[in-house]
């Protein structure tokens, strides 16, 4: 029986930098996944030479220099954008709140005119929110997130663009959601569509998954394989775990199940499409369209094959047995993760790393930053 210095649980960015780390240093490592593809959720599929990113958009962004030479020291990186649009019952407005996206909704051309109108609506806004404070006898602050939007950036920009798609996200009305989630609105005085405000930007030239194979290189990769029905004997195959699933199964749920909200997808290939929205992301912003985007894969790099490959987003309620995709950080599983991270505090042969293990959204270079901290 071959034995290994580390069995890396998961395929994903966490698992394949950490594997490619400890190789490095000489150690070995067996990595597992329980589904047939590396990569976990930044697997890109190859579809007629269209790499589709199969769990969702996923752009790279860093302002970390470090972060971004050890990406592209693997794969070289594009020059892509992401400048969504947002569609609202057919008219379309660029995001992020730009300069574009004023003259769109007002008619406005100079950044003068653009601030004197968010100026007029906010103060409609926060004169109604005082109203009704003061006739409460409460302190003068928003109580949801609808209260913090509209005093942010005022009614025009909150029902067209913001009220409906984060209702379709959250799968709970604006008025039910804390007002946190939304403390800051980027808005910008410049016609600039550029959604990130980091320093480098790009998609991996070949997908994601040319990425991941290059971290892990020659380690050894078994697919298919379900940690939970084989723990003891995998285990028993390497001195320490890296565990990058969800922290809840690993101790059986032992105080509850931690909650997510989750995605599903329907992927369409359009065969003699050559581009069917012109834009690699398009936000669908009103209530009657029962998906909160459609991405359209060719467009993360300039593809310019015949045909082209969408699909539509769809959020809804996590249940166990979904695919865990964003941690619902309120009160109540804030408590719960931190009886577990308890646990996994006494853990000696067990590494916990990575937005499931640690029950917190990281954005990609975040991962990263994190693996490489973790195995310097």
């Amino acid at each position: 029986m071959t034995k290994y210095d580390y069995l890396i649980v998961g395929t994903g960015l966490f698992g394949a930098v950490a594997a490619h780390q400890l190789t490095k240093k000489g150690k070995t490592c067996l990595l597992i996944d329980k589904r047939d593809h590396i990569g976990g959720n930044v697997y890109t599929e190859n579809v007629k030479g269209i790499n589709v990113h199969k769990y969702g958009a996923h752009i790279f962004h860093t302002s970390n220099k470090e972060v971004w030479q050890f990406v592209n020291s693997f794969v070289e990186f594009n020059r892509y954008t992401n400048s969504p649009v947002a569609n609202y019952k057919g008219k379309l407005y660029n995001l992020p709140f730009n300069m574009n996206t004023f003259y769109q909704m007002w008619g406005v051309k100079t950044p003068a005119e653009a601030v004197a109108k968010l100026n007029e609506q906010k103060a409609e806004e926060c004169a109604k929110l005082k109203a009704k404070c003061e006739k409460e006898g409460v302190a003068y602050e928003p109580s949801n997130l609808e209260e913090q939007a509209l005093t942010l950036v005022g009614k025009d920009i909150y029902e067209k663009l913001i009220k409906n798609y984060t209702e379709k996200q959250w799968g709970r009305k604006c008025t039910e959601l804390p007002s946190f989630i939304i403390k800051r609105l980027p808005v910008r005085l410049t016609f600039d569509n550029n959604y990130f405000n980091d320093k480098y930007q790009g998609i991996p030239e070949g997908g994601y998954t040319q990425l991941i194979q290059a971290l892990i290189g020659n380690c050894e990769v078994r697919l298919s394989t379900d940690f939970f029905e084989h723990k003891a004997e995998l285990t028993a195959l390497a001195d320490k775990v890296i565990y990058t699933g969800e922290i809840d199964r690993y101790y059986d749920y032992r105080f509850g199940h931690l909650q997510y909200r989750t995605v599903y997808f329907e992927t369409e290939l359009l065969e003699g499409v050559e581009n069917y929205q012109g834009n690699a992301v398009v936000n669908y912003t009103d209530a009657e369209t029962p998906y909160t985007r459609i991405i359209e894969h060719k467009h993360f790099e300039y593809g310019t094959q015949p045909d082209t490959v969408i699909s539509k987003e769809y959020s809804k309620e996590w249940q166990p047995g979904d695919e865990p995709y964003y941690p619902v950080n309120d009160a109540r599983n804030t408590e719960l993760y931190a009886q577990y991270k308890a646990l996994a505090a006494k853990e000696d042969n067990v590494i916990f790393g990575g937005r499931l293990a640690e029950y917190k959204y990281y954005d990609m270079h975040k991962v990263i930053e994190r693996a490489l901290e973790m195995f310097a």
